[in-house]
């Protein structure tokens, strides 16, 4: 499943400031859901689903950087 919250990541990406943050509480709330976790285990989850998001969104930023830098826009057009 942490391929899932990596694809959220590279696919919300743009919003980098809240994507982690909600990608990894709907996790949370989702293992908890499930029973896959204990209430005791929810601090790890929000953790891990935090971090498994955020790289998808350097990942983001990270391309959607070198794709501008490849095509500056004409500021003078």
């Amino acid at each position: 499943m942490v391929p899932t919250l990596i694809l959220v990541g590279l696919l919300l990406g743009r919003w980098w400031k809240i994507t982690p943050v909600v990608a990894a509480a709907v996790w949370c709330t989702v293992l908890l859901a499930d029973r896959t976790i204990s209430p005791s285990g929810v601090g790890a989850a929000l953790l891990v689903g935090f971090l498994n998001t955020a790289v998808g969104v350097v990942v983001h930023q990270v391309a959607r950087s070198a794709v501008r830098s490849l095509h500056p826009r004409d500021k003078h057009a």
